[in-house]
């Protein structure tokens, strides 16, 4: 094997970074495609009406609704350098209420804004470059999480949160 990490600059080592974040992007993009693709045939299924104890298959969708506009969204904003700064403990205490909003629209509509949003986050990520993808926001209030990524958004709790809640869905429908 021929020895080439001798050789390596700075710029190298960040085109390969980039290479390995431009990877990545495309492999998120596939997850949020194939979560949504689990929702479409599960979203049929979810009936109108709210939950005595917990939330029911219908607010679940509603919150679903909620976190992934507010996050694709926010995906952007970050990584188009729109935004400086997020109060993400603010925002997912106004989730509620959101929430409980989106809950008043039938389950079919909730179904097709929901993945519309995920079409179009998808589609940006995949048109993102790694630039844009490492650019942060400063959180206010976020604890040990000063500051994060636009890649760290969609990653975390926009395609991982959306996978839990897709779980518990199809666990609730059988």
């Amino acid at each position: 094997m021929k020895i080439e990490s001798t050789a390596f600059t700075v710029a190298d080592l960040e085109a390969f970074l980039d290479e390995q974040l431009d990877h990545e992007r495309n492999v998120l993009a596939g997850r949020l495609e194939q979560a949504s693709a689990r929702l479409a045939e599960l979203g049929p299924r979810i009936k109108p009406g709210g939950g005595a104890d917990g939330w029911s298959e219908h607010e679940v969708l509603a919150h679903i609704a909620v976190l992934s506009k507010f996050y694709g969204v926010l995906v952007h904003k970050v990584a188009t350098g729109q935004v400086a700064e997020v109060d993400l403990l603010s925002n997912t205490n106004l989730r509620d209420v959101a929430g409980e909003q989106m809950a008043a629209i039938e389950p079919g509509e909730l179904l097709r804004m929901t993945l519309a949003d995920h079409a179009r986050t998808a589609k940006e990520l995949r048109s993102l470059d790694p630039a844009a993808l490492r650019r942060k926001v400063k959180v206010v209030g976020g604890g040990s999480f000063s500051d994060v990524s636009a890649e760290f958004l969609a990653r975390y709790p926009l395609v991982n949160h959306l996978e839990e809640h897709v779980d518990q869905l199809q666990r609730s429908l059988g």
